[in-house]
């Protein structure tokens, strides 16, 4: 675990922006089919653990009261805090999973090209943690890259098996790419609407 903090420590020391969240199509896409996914249009609290430099977290944070986001990286935080501005309401942490999730609950969890960097024991308890804290009516999201990581424990096909195994829940939205997996989980999901015609 050590070597692999100092590893994300050195990745954000090196660049700005060490995985091109502004520039690569790929994760602009994925962002924005992310952020599409979101059930709700606005939500009270949410966590997103590995935020990296923040990009995503700047986009969650218009649609959030309050954002805790995470990451083992301290220069990965400082970047965020550059990218996240003047954005109210977001608390940026020092932290990794698994870790303790705070007891305030939340109604939103995104898990963003985190999963695979840890081993199937610990991305389950993850999972069980994230079910805990979930708030009545709250989502879960999680978004991961398909192909090989070169430094991760898990590919993304196996990191949403785990997560839709351990976190119990109904699955409202379940997106497969050529490139990456979305998943949606929420507490409640939605009847389907009625697209039949009114009476004339």
């Amino acid at each position: 675990m050590k070597e692999q903090l100092a590893h994300f420590e050195r990745l954000h020391e090196q660049s700005a922006d060490p995985w091109n969240l502004c520039s690569s199509w790929y994760e602009q896409r994925k962002r924005a089919l992310t952020l599409a996914s979101l059930p709700r249009s606005r939500y009270g609290r949410a966590l997103e653990p590995g935020c990296s430099v923040g990009v995503l977290s700047a986009a969650l944070a218009e649609r959030c009261d309050f954002l805790e986001c995470w990451d083992p990286s301290n220069s990965a935080l400082l970047r965020a805090m550059e990218t996240l501005g003047d954005h109210q309401g977001v608390h940026l942490k020092n932290q990794s999973l698994p870790s303790p999730i705070p007891e305030t609950q939340f109604d939103l969890i995104v898990l963003s090209e985190v999963g695979y960097y840890l081993d199937r024991d610990k991305l389950a308890r993850a999972a069980q943690d994230f079910t805990r804290a979930l708030a009545p009516g709250g989502d879960i999201v999680a978004c991961h890259f398909r192909h090989p990581i070169p430094d991760g424990e898990l590919d993304g096909d196996t990191v949403h098996g785990i997560l839709h195994a351990e976190l119990v829940l109904p699955r409202q939205t379940r997106v497969i790419d050529a490139d990456f997996i979305l998943e949606v989980w929420s507490t409640d999901v939605p009847e389907l609407i009625s697209m039949t015609k009114p009476a004339s």
